[in-house]
């Protein structure tokens, strides 16, 4: 069985824990409170990078629903000059029926007017006439032959009169 020598072993075990000691003091302190730190450091990190995705989201849903909004009221808008749109034209139409109409009387106004007039003017030249033939008429004593070419002198006149 091996030999243990115990003196070189309490030796060796006295400089491990002293170096143990000192590594812990010095060193291992530090490194742990570096490691800390920069798991800290992690943790921070990935809390901010959480919360900016979640305020990132957060934004993107409030540019979809001013989007939305937007669409809305452009189409809103759309709608409301569309039903303009339509009420002008049908006033333009009804102000040109209107108008229309009332060219249509004016102008039967107009006929009925110079056609009363027309044949205001016919009655005055068929008295006339009437009385010229029933001047002549008076004026001669006419036989049948006379008085049918009378007949004809004043048709032929009554002609050239129109």
């Amino acid at each position: 069985m091996p030999h243990i020598e115990w003196g070189t072993a309490l030796y060796q075990l006295f400089v491990f824990l002293v170096l143990f000691l000192l590594l812990r003091k010095y060193a291992l302190g530090p490194i742990m409170g570096v490691m800390e730190s920069r798991s800290q450091k992690i943790a921070n990190d990935i809390a901010a990078a959480e919360k900016n995705r979640e305020e990132a989201m957060k934004l993107l849903e409030e540019q979809k629903n001013e989007l939305k909004a937007a669409r809305q009221d452009a189409q809103k808008v759309l709608e409301t000059a569309r039903v303009s749109a339509e009420k002008q034209a049908e006033d333009i139409v009804a102000k040109a029926k209107e108008e229309a109409e009332q060219f249509k009387k004016s102008a039967q106004t107009e006929i009925a007017r110079e056609k009363e007039q027309a044949m205001a003017a016919l009655r005055e030249q068929v008295g006339a006439l009437s009385v010229m033939l029933a001047t002549k008429i008076i004026e001669k004593e006419l036989d049948g032959q006379q008085q049918e070419k009378l007949v004809t002198d004043f048709l032929k006149e009554v002609g050239e009169v129109k």
